[in-house]
């Protein structure tokens, strides 16, 4: 599904600040992966690169065997639209539009029947538990619920891919817990392959395994096995060993 292979990033300017090195990972189809590390680690840039929002200065990102860098400017808008899913931590939902039509934005850009746009946002809603606030505003609904909303509409266009940056990020612990238990509920049932960047050790651990990076670099990596709580304790323990200051680190919750 997605091959990172020898990527590295450098931003340009009075001193060159190398953001990525050498960076190698494979996330097979309907894997839920998680990206841990410090603040300034190089795991936003690394999504960032995933989503064709940045382009690595050196080394081949791959998207089901495509780079998507060789395409031109329309046909990687259609790409991004089609194959890729996003969910941020300030849900970037546009307060104009209701639930519903916020839901429905990929699929209008793509030209698709209303009929159909209805039908496809009353499905996934159904399965998000959002059926009900469907004709509210943003800012009529909670920061869990507009959070499933921001979810749903990364997934209406069902997409080989969904990025998730910090989406637990502006929400409380039962909220964080419920989009998680989404999350993981789409992996498992509809096969969405999850990339997620969080500083949150619960949020991880609801991911099949875990990358860590450190200054840019590779630095371990952690697989779940059959115990959700034992997942949690060896992520801690990893982000121990990993150092980096204590904000770094959204507080453990049980």
């Amino acid at each position: 599904m997605l091959k990172i292979k020898n990527v590295s990033k450098i931003y340009q300017g009075k001193v060159a600040y190398r953001a990525l090195s050498d960076i190698n990972l494979q996330i097979e189809a309907g894997e839920f992966v998680g990206v841990m590390g410090p603040s300034g680690s190089g795991k936003t840039t690394l999504l960032n690169l995933v989503a064709t929002i940045d382009q690595p200065t050196t080394g081949q990102i791959l998207i089901e065997g495509k780079d998507p860098y060789q395409l031109n400017r329309n046909q990687l808008a259609k790409f991004r639209r089609r194959s890729l899913g996003f969910v941020f931590q300030d849900f970037n939902l546009l307060p104009t539009l209701t639930i519903k039509e916020n839901i429905v934005l990929p699929l209008t850009l793509d030209g698709t029947r209303v009929k159909e746009m209805v039908q496809k946002a009353d499905e996934i809603a159904e399965k998000l538990g959002i059926s009900s606030i469907l004709n509210k505003r943003t800012y009529e609904v909670s920061g869990g619920q507009a959070q499933r909303a921001a979810i749903a509409r990364a997934m209406i266009h069902q997409p080989k891919l969904l990025l998730a940056d910090e989406p637990t990020g502006n929400l409380d612990s039962k909220a964080s817990h419920d989009v998680m238990e989404m999350l993981k509920k789409l992996n498992q049932q509809e096969k969405a392959t999850l990339l997620l960047v969080t500083h949150d050790p619960q949020a991880a651990s609801y991911a099949d395994r875990i990358i860590f990076i450190r200054d840019g670099q590779f630095y371990s990596e952690i697989h779940k096995g059959e115990n959700q709580k034992a997942f949690f304790q060896k992520i801690i323990d990893t982000l121990s060993f990993l150092g980096g200051h204590d904000h770094d680190f959204s507080s453990i919750r049980d």
